[in-house]
């Protein structure tokens, strides 16, 4: 199974060397998205390893369609940040349910595992509560947690049609999981400070932007009819 990981970054040139150097041989290939960083983050990732996709137009989900575009002979796609937060160390817990053919869809939940005291603020918290009661609400969903750390088997992936562009990436990819029956596990991962000052939790504008996004995608996937088929299994399809 051909794994890739994909790092969206935006000027993270303080973290980005080190994330890459300890997940570079972790997977077959790194891809890290700049997304128009202003400082050394491509050039520094390109150095530890990576490979380098650039993507102007601001926007997560639109710097995670990008790597996976360009991840088409990936089997398996990890997705991580590159501030340095997430652990590489639970990579390997993270893909093994998918390796291990029990899951299509595997997120590492922070709020099970450990988590650096700072590294999660009040407004994350909070709004990763307030979604996945939501997606308990809607979907019957079993999430804890939004974590960016997270790994799908590029079959089920296709099925979800992702489309989110900017903050509302991660609920939809789980909301879609949910609605299109895919077989999905969170496993406990550690979490720490990350490196430098965050584009989301660090500022006020980016607290709310999230949020308006991330609510704005549950109740735009809450009224879409639930597509007929949706309900299958992928376990052995990997395209």
């Amino acid at each position: 199974m051909r794994s890739v990981i994909i790092i969206p970054a935006l000027n993270e040139e303080a973290a980005i060397g080190g994330v890459v150097e300890a997940v570079r041989d972790r997977a077959d290939r790194v891809i890290v998205v700049d997304n128009g960083s202003t400082d050394q983050t491509a050039e520094r990732a390109r150095a530890a390893g990576a490979d380098i996709i650039h993507v102007a137009r601001p926007g997560y989900g639109r710097a995670c369609l990008a790597g996976v575009a360009a991840a088409a002979d990936a089997d398996l796609i990890i997705f991580m940040d590159g501030d340095g937060a997430d652990d590489p160390n639970d990579l390997t817990a993270l893909i093994a349910p998918i390796i291990q053919g029990h899951a299509d869809f595997v997120v590492g939940s922070r709020l099970l595992g450990k988590t650096e005291s700072g590294a999660l603020t009040l407004p994350q918290r909070f709004g990763n509560s307030l979604a996945t009661l939501l997606m308990r609400i809607f979907w019957n969903g079993k999430f804890t947690d939004l974590g960016p750390f997270r790994a799908i088997r590029r079959s089920a992936y296709l099925a979800l049609n992702m489309q989110a562009p900017t903050y509302g990436w991660t609920v939809e990819m789980q909301v879609r999981a949910l609605k299109r029956g895919l077989r999905y596990e969170e496993i406990p991962v550690s979490y720490r400070r990350r490196i430098g000052v965050s584009k989301i939790s660090g500022t006020l504008k980016g607290v709310i932007l999230a949020g308006w996004y991330i609510l704005g995608t549950i109740f735009k996937e809450a009224i879409l009819p639930r597509r007929s088929g949706d309900a299958r299994h992928f376990a052995g399809t990997d395209l």
